[in-house]
């Protein structure tokens, strides 16, 4: 499998276009590899370094991987995709379900971190966590907690989405497109 290097920010466009249909962010932990699907980054430069920055809900499963391991990759379609990896990836609990597996994805060798690249999604950045900030839901605009961080919902519901995310400032220390 070959890997062509790029510069991130070449790719700027491409990334911030394909958020909001959904990419992965791969974590890993152990021998656990999973992907989660987001829809939500920043893209750009803080303290003089490449950075992504992801979101994650406090009370998912990649947060738990984060924690022991502080690296990620964010994983990008480019083209045409088998659109039931969102439906998998995002649906579903890295808890009890081997997605990665499910979702029949392919991992591919990092170059610079522990966390591998998903062949289906070519697009990578491979971040390392130099930051992460929880967000102060009594911070944020009363339409904002309305609208994500619903608290009359029955705590019985599934993924009520009622705690806040987590900010994950992930330097970018690599970054290329997977090709066959």
């Amino acid at each position: 499998m070959k890997k062509t290097s790029i510069n991130f920010s070449d790719y700027a466009n491409e990334t911030l276009k394909a958020l909001p249909g959904g990419i992965l962010l791969t974590s890993k932990a152990d021998d656990e590899v999973d992907s989660m699907v987001i829809g939500w980054g920043t893209l750009g430069i803080t303290w003089s370094k490449p950075i992504f920055i992801a979101y994650v809900r406090e009370g998912r499963h990649t947060r738990s991987l984060l924690d022991k391991n502080p690296e990620f990759t964010v994983n990008i379609p480019v083209g045409d995709f088998d659109k039931k990896i969102i439906g998998i990836c995002g649906g579903k609990s890295g808890r009890d379900t081997d997605k990665i597996k499910e979702a029949g994805l392919t991992l591919v060798e990092p170059n610079k971190i522990s966390v591998p690249g998903i062949k289906e999604f070519p697009l990578t950045l491979e971040c390392r966590v130099v930051y992460q900030q929880t967000q102060s839901l009594a911070d944020l605009e009363d339409d904002i907690v309305t609208a994500f961080y619903p608290q009359d919902k029955p705590s019985t519901e599934v993924r009520a989405n009622k705690d806040p995310h987590i900010c994950y400032y992930g330097e970018i220390v690599d970054a290329y497109i997977i090709e066959d």
